[in-house]
């Protein structure tokens, strides 16, 4: 039989409850707000520092931000309350005054009038701080999700802009595109490189089937294949033999890679 609680811990799972709901309002206050912000510039200048720093500051990631920021600009704009009081974006903000600094062309660029794009949202951080980190976390988890062929577009203007793609540390005068592209979107460095190599099979793929100068011939070709494998697979397939065994997975998987090729042919 299960002991009943006392007076004290009743008391206690009551509190600790009564947290977790504060907590949840807080956060669903917080995603009210960010939904309700609008879209604003504001001088550079004029945008307030934090009254306090949650985190501290990386030196290399501002430094890489800022790299980022000279060719694509500002992609996520910063979250400001109605003062202009910086709420979330204190690397990126940081990175667009060591762009002013370094690279003034590049600045004056994405940042005519000395103007940088932010999202307003409408309360008063000093009146409000609980609010006010609660937004900051908020934000940070609702960062833009891009889309394989969004970060592929960004680092084909990444590349444009001399960035390079190569295993290991690269050359002096040349900086290295994945580790760039993990600062841009948030995302793993095996992410990016995932969406990239989906880029280089696609492509491989388009580029080996455009040679074919007759596809109704690469189309009967792989028929033949499938049907060669399905009768081999149906005769050999109940085989207790095990180097047939193994040979039968590998003519499973060729089947399958054959009726990609098809699909893609027959497009």
């Amino acid at each position: 039989m299960a002991r009943r609680r006392s007076a004290a811990e009743l008391l206690e799972a009551a509190d600790s409850a009564g947290t977790a709901i504060q907590a949840k309002d807080r956060e669903a206050e917080a995603r009210a707000e960010l939904e309700q912000s609008r879209s604003s510039v504001l001088p550079l200048g004029k945008i307030l520092d934090r009254t306090s720093d949650t985190r501290g500051l990386s030196s290399q990631h501002v430094s890489d931000l800022a790299e980022s920021i000279a060719v694509l600009g500002l992609l996520e704009p910063l979250v400001v309350d109605r003062r202009g009081r910086l709420l979330a974006g204190g690397h990126r903000k940081a990175a667009v005054f060591v762009l002013k600094e370094a690279n003034p062309n590049a600045y004056a660029k994405h940042f005519s009038n000395d103007l940088v794009p932010v999202r307003l949202v409408d309360f008063d951080a000093e009146e409000n701080p609980d609010l006010a980190l609660q937004v900051e976390v908020t934000e940070n988890e609702k960062r833009r999700d891009y889309t394989p062929g969004e970060v592929r577009a960004l680092a084909e203007r990444l590349r444009d802009a001399g960035y390079v793609d190569v295993k290991g540390r690269p050359a002096k005068d040349k900086k290295a595109l994945r580790p760039a592209l993990e600062v841009i979107i948030g995302k793993s460095i095996r992410t990016v490189r995932r969406y990239l190599n989906t880029e280089i099979e696609e492509s491989v793929t388009e580029i080996r089937l455009s040679k074919r100068e007759d596809n109704s011939a690469v189309i009967t070709s792989l028929r033949r294949l499938q049907t060669e494998l399905n009768r081999w697979q149906k005769a050999y397939s109940e085989t207790e033999t095990p180097e047939l065994q193994m040979v039968s997975k590998d003519v499973t998987r060729l089947l399958k890679r054959v009726e990609t090729a098809l699909k893609k042919a027959r497009n």
